[in-house]
């Protein structure tokens, strides 16, 4: 959420946003909605300065005169209540404007209509080259292996589903476990999470409203299934003042992560590229409100990511993502996407971005600078490892011809020291 005297003062610039990150919002509207708001609040104030004047002078008076100013009072009384009435009307529909409003993006980023617009910056690694045999895709890998089961999981929950068995799990479990040491090793907290939020923590993370259609809902308790453990993370100190003392607080969310993936009829239908059910290790940063501070952060979460695909000998690209890619309330995003051979190309792992006070209004998260002013902080988040999406390039790209895998050297230790998985006899 923006500052509506932020929104008034750069009127342009945030139209210009909606603009280009194809929001539909009508800014005009909530300006004069704003000027609604403040004339009735304006005179709600006049009134009740009013009453508390006359109070006093009530005692004071006597006969005709005292009776006059009763029946003021009570007019007063009967237009308050009306305009209390009319000003809960004007704000239940200026905050649901307010909701829509996009963040302005930094000048970097790239204008653009869609992911197709996004730019690379850089590449880190070369993708294998196959010699001697035919690389298989990670599903026949998986099949031949008896780790992967896509047809049982369509059978019990529909498109899109899958089980993971015996050395797959392990694997997953393997790549979870060194991302999560790798981040402690930085000082970052895990956490476990609650996977069910209710409405507050999906709005004030940026997910409602327009992201309904995503999220599984749980109608009977009014709760949501997390797509993200960003959601948790973040919210986990909605409505609290903390201390500059305490920033940057750096946290690593565990859990399962569930979308419905709604809008992705019949794109990337084979495979474990695009589930419903996955596991997520995300990055979350709380920082001081400070665009230098948050860029610092934005580049220490981008280099954790390349870090752990660095040590796991993934071939990678980093790409700036445009203004029609980004979420409402990405101010700078950059995409880190990995080699995949059955792809014959990078697909997205992870996702860093910069929100600057964005999720921090929505979420009334502040702290107290060194001056004892109460600021809103600044938040950001990215992707450190979600599988089963990096097993398709782990699988592939340590395929060998007689359909075996090798463990990446930083992996073994988490799987009792194996080399190889291979299909059990």
């Amino acid at each position: 959420m923006l500052d509506i005297k932020y929104i008034r003062e750069n009127f342009d610039a945030v139209k210009k946003a909606a603009q280009v990150k194809r929001v539909s919002i009508d800014l005009d509207q909530l300006i004069a909605i704003d000027d609604q708001r403040r004339e009735k609040l304006q005179k709600v104030e006049a009134i009740r300065a009013d009453k508390n004047k006359s109070s006093s002078e009530i005692p004071k008076l006597q006969g005709a005169e005292k009776q006059a100013l009763l029946d003021k009072m009570k007019a007063y009384s009967e237009e308050e209540k009306q305009l209390d009435e009319d000003l809960k009307s004007i704000e239940t529909e200026f905050t649901q404007l307010m909701l829509r409003v996009p963040a302005v993006p930094s000048e970097k980023a790239p204008v653009g209509k869609d992911d197709s617009e996004n730019v690379e910056l850089y590449k880190v690694g070369t993708p294998r080259v196959f010699e001697g045999f035919e690389p298989k895709d990670h599903v026949t890998l998986g099949e031949e292996l008896d780790i992967i089961d896509i047809p049982r999981g369509t059978k019990i929950a529909g498109a899109r589903n899958y089980f993971l068995k015996g050395d797959a799990l392990l694997l997953e479990n393997a790549v979870m476990r060194f991302t999560i040491d790798h981040l402690m090793a930085k000082g970052f907290t895990p956490f476990s999470v609650p996977m069910l939020v209710n409405n507050d923590a999906m709005t004030g993370t940026g997910y409602f409203p327009g992201g309904e259609e995503s999220a599984y809902k749980m109608e009977k308790d009014d709760l949501n299934l997390i797509g993200t453990s960003e959601v948790s993370v973040t919210s986990y100190h909605r409505d609290e003042i903390l201390s500059h003392e305490e920033l940057p607080k750096l946290y690593a969310g565990y859990s399962s992560c569930f979308r419905r993936e709604a809008g992705t009829y019949g794109k990337d239908t084979r495979g474990l590229y695009r589930v419903h059910q996955f596991q997520k290790v995300e990055q979350v940063v709380v920082c001081k409100n400070s665009e230098e501070e948050s860029q610092k952060m934005f580049d220490l979460l981008l280099t954790n990511a390349k870090e752990v695909l660095e040590k796991l000998g993934l071939a990678y690209r980093v790409v700036a993502v445009c203004t029609g890619d980004m979420g409402q309330g990405q101010v700078y995003k950059n995409d880190i996407e990995t080699w995949m051979p059955s792809r014959n190309g990078y697909g997205e792992t992870h996702s860093c971005s910069m929100f600057y006070e964005f999720q921090a209004r929505r979420l009334n998260l502040r702290y107290k600078d060194p001056e004892g002013k109460t600021r809103f902080a600044y938040t950001l988040n990215n992707t450190a490892i979600a599988s089963p999406r990096v097993l398709i390039p782990l699988l592939e790209c340590y395929q060998n011809a007689d359909g075996s895998i090798t463990i990446p050297e930083v992996l073994r230790p988490y799987m009792n020291g194996r080399t190889k998985i291979e299909r059990k006899k």
